[in-house]
């Protein structure tokens, strides 16, 4: 199982839309999907429909030990489950503040969840992460095995990478020794600009610069590039992946491209699919 954490601590990146996107086109390639929504606004949840109203179950009762992640997931489309966030979330930071071990809550819970699967078990969780570095986002970093980071290729998106990776190498040096930058992902990309390939090629190079003991050593810049396109934002609306919203869009065939790279991943990580019968 591929544990991987979407994270930038800026938003506005398409964090979210790869989040979403990516647990759907991994589906329709038959791997089994949990998508934990870990922003207290809930957009994933939303973006797939589920009715962010305040007696639902969600992530914020696992993080009080309430509930158990199998108790507050649910199933929204074939082999797609979210475990579900709204506004509870955001009181998580103050709750937990003095709490022993407050880091591992989330790693723990994956664990019992992955135990009591009993042969159902998922090839991917993917952790849509808030645009912050807080408890709820150290909780996500301590329990992946990767980690994507969504990037504009803008020169201000650039100005808080730094410190995303300095925190990624001290969850890593503390708290998570299997943490892994598997790679960048390009998003609202404007094609034929000088801009956005100046950034591209300043990424590269601080990539193939970078210190081979840091969490980024063998990160890599993905192929696919995610282009600004308006189906993409109109999806939400609409409950849908870009898969089922608008299959024959540029949105949907980037996100397809990005899915045949992350599964060309998989003999890297040992992940094996069980083949239909």
């Amino acid at each position: 199982m591929r544990t991987i954490a979407i994270m930038n601590q800026k938003g506005g990146v398409g964090k979210t839309t790869s989040s979403v996107n990516i647990a759907a086109g991994l589906t329709r390639q038959g791997r089994r999907v949990c998508l934990l929504d870990l922003d207290s606004q809930g957009n994933s949840s939303a973006h797939l429909g589920i009715d962010l109203n305040a007696s639902m179950s969600t992530i914020y009762q696992v993080f009080s030990g309430q509930k158990r992640l199998q108790e507050v997931k649910q199933l929204v489309k074939k082999n797609l489950w979210i475990v579900p966030a709204n506004i509870d979330l955001a009181a998580v930071e103050v709750e937990l503040v003095d709490a022993q071990g407050r880091e591992f809550i989330l790693k723990r819970a994956i664990e019992s969840f992955v135990q009591q699967m009993a042969g159902n078990e998922f090839d991917y969780i993917i952790m849509d992460c808030p645009p912050a570095l807080n408890t709820v986002t150290i909780n996500a970093l301590t329990a992946a095995t990767e980690m994507f980071i969504p990037v504009q290729p803008h020169y201000l998106s650039l100005q808080g990478l730094s410190r995303l990776l300095e925190t990624t190498a001290l969850i890593k040096r503390r708290l998570n020794r299997n943490l892994t930058i598997t790679g960048m992902m390009l998003c609202l990309y404007e094609t034929g600009t000088r801009l956005a390939a100046d950034v591209t090629d300043d990424l590269i190079r601080f990539l193939e610069e970078s210190d081979p003991s840091s969490p980024w050593a063998k990160a890599r810049i993905f192929k696919s590039r995610i282009r600004r396109n308006i189906r993409l934002a109109e999806a939400p609306s609409f409950a849908q992946s870009i898969f089922e919203y608008a299959p024959d869009s540029a949105g949907a065939h980037d996100y397809a491209n990005l899915i045949e790279e992350i599964i060309a991943d998989e003999a890297r990580f040992k992940l094996q699919i069980p083949q239909a019968a």
